[in-house]
């Protein structure tokens, strides 16, 4: 994922935290905040220690990381995204996991256009 799609600074992780909006299934939780500038969707991720070792909890980022690439251009411009691994994700394949983010983020609305499955 290119710098300019990312969400790297604690405050702006505590700002989506505190004033966003929550959707969530089984396996994942994405909280969504409009930011008042325009500019591209930023995306930020997080993995519980719960969830495994730092293999696996990299594994899943490298995951969601990939999946969310493709979809960027699809996604409200100026809203920033954070996305939380749970538990249950640890069982899942690539395939299940695109199906279980594209569910979430299609709950809350948040795609512009259709992405690509």
């Amino acid at each position: 994922m290119q710098r300019e799609y990312r969400l790297k600074r604690r405050n702006d992780f505590r700002r989506v935290f505190q004033a966003g909006q929550s959707f969530a299934n089984r396996q994942f939780v994405v909280i969504a905040y409009g930011r008042s500038s325009s500019g591209p969707p930023r995306i930020g991720i997080s993995v519980s220690k719960r969830v495994g070792n730092a293999v696996v909890r990299n594994r899943y980022k490298r995951l969601v990381k990939e999946i969310t690439r493709h979809w960027i251009s699809c996604l409200k411009p100026g809203t920033d995204y954070v996305i939380i691994a749970r538990n249950s994700v640890v069982e899942m394949n690539y395939k299940q996991v695109k199906s279980s983010l594209f569910h979430v983020f299609h709950k809350g609305k948040f795609f512009v256009s259709k992405p690509s499955l």
